[in-house]
């Protein structure tokens, strides 16, 4: 048997398939991608574009790491899934090389964001009940408004984005929503059904929204003391994205469940992790939670070379770096259209001015100058390039998004 010839159609074809026979839940640019290496990446057309957005930060290593890439390829020779009915010799390795990363005590091994937010609330819900003694069903979880945490249903139930909300209903109870970074709101909305606390430590969906310095460190002291699990989704902070391995760490907290995902693979794998005490993930007894996928060796061998690459080759201290020099040359253009430029590391976001005429238009503009990155919150558009960006590249994509300001 002759391996199938690979099909090449025009962009528009593309295009025009994905119209027809896709569901319609997504809105990219119009540019079919086939290649991908480092930062940059090409059309089918053969055209070069650097790449600043990373896949929402899942590919923080760069694309196609050639460390990462060789270990996916000679895991998947060997074995690719057992599922958690048997051992495998990559899971234990896993779990070893990421809690001594993380300082993490347990670890629950998924595949999606999503699921490891799904399988905080759950087991935090548990531990609510044989720990902490709430009353059966009554366990209540605050989170904060304009947070993005997953597509699930039990997400959007507590999602105030009215486009993740509206028509799905209806929702989970047990969830509270009060202000991002006011740690007053935090402790005021506790009671003794609260079982948990889940944020996110820069609201990333929602335009790269950094809380006032101290939060994180208020909100670890309001959990504490009121006895109740701090949970905080570093699925998009995490891995290296704000110059530091977590964003916890700029404040010096650690929170009792911490969330990774995306750059976990490096962009090759979909794989999560629910980082825990021993105290919280205790609670799960075989048959109460799992994932035929979760853990797998495939998964377990990328992710540890993806993290081995991201910490022997200086990704995390090179975002920190190439941050500073990214938002300090946006905050040097002084167009009145900009309103702020705000961000940490290389998690940065642009805002407009509301009469600026959105930010969509700004983001198909610098498509044409060779630069991809995404608008959110109409008016703003971030820029997240993979951890291995240079300076000049760096250089290159501020004369393009100088150019597309001025001409706007």
């Amino acid at each position: 048997m002759t391996e199938q010839s690979p099909r090449h159609l025009a962009r528009t074809d593309y295009l025009a398939i994905e119209q027809s026979l896709g569901a319609h839940n997504y809105k990219p640019l119009d540019v079919v991608l086939s290649r991908g290496e480092g930062v940059w990446v090409w059309d089918t057309e053969g055209k070069r574009y650097l790449d600043c957005l990373s896949a929402y930060s899942a590919v923080n290593q760069g694309h196609c790491h050639p460390r990462i890439l060789e270990a996916m390829v000679a895991q998947a020779k060997k074995l690719t899934l057992t599922s958690r009915a048997f051992h495998n010799d990559q899971l234990a390795l896993f779990y070893e090389e990421l809690c001594a990363l993380t300082r993490s005590h347990k670890v629950l091994p998924m595949n999606s964001g999503a699921e490891a937010v799904e399988s905080a609330v759950k087991t935090v819900r548990k531990w609510g009940y044989e720990v902490k003694g709430v009353p059966a069903d009554q366990a209540e979880i605050i989170v904060c408004a304009d947070n993005f945490h997953g597509r699930t249903i039990a997400i959007v139930g507590f999602s105030t984005d009215p486009s993740s909300r509206k028509g799905f209903g209806p929702f989970a109870p047990g969830f509270k929503v009060i202000p991002f970074g006011d740690a007053d709101a935090l402790e005021k909305a506790i009671t003794p059904n609260t079982v948990a606390f889940l944020v996110e430590p820069i609201q990333g969906e929602a335009g790269v929204i950094i809380p006032p310095k101290g939060y994180l460190k208020r909100v670890r002291e309001i959990c504490t003391r009121a006895g109740i699990v701090m949970i905080l989704d570093e699925i998009q902070t995490g891995l290296g994205r704000t110059g530091k391995l977590l964003a916890e760490e700029h404040e010096g907290v650690e929170a009792d469940l911490t969330l990774i995902g995306k750059a976990l693979s490096g962009g090759f794998y979909p794989v999560s992790a629910v980082l825990s005490n021993t105290e919280v993930l205790g609670v799960l007894k075989p048959g109460e939670h799992g994932s035929t996928f979760g853990g797998n060796p495939l998964a377990c061998a990328v992710s540890r070379m993806a993290l081995k690459v991201l910490v022997e080759e200086g990704m995390i201290d090179n975002a920190a770096a190439m941050g500073q020099v990214f938002r300090d040359a946006l905050k040097a253009l002084t167009y009145p259209i900009i309103k702020e430029v705000r961000g940490i590391g290389l998690m940065i976001a642009l805002e407009l001015r509301p009469d600026a005429g959105g930010a969509r238009r700004l983001c198909e503009a610098l498509k044409q100058r060779g630069l991809l990155c995404k608008e959110t919150h109409t008016h703003t558009i971030r820029f997240a390039p993979p951890l291995v960006i240079t300076r000049a590249e760096i250089d290159w994509a501020i004369e393009q998004i100088d150019g597309v300001l001025r001409a706007a």
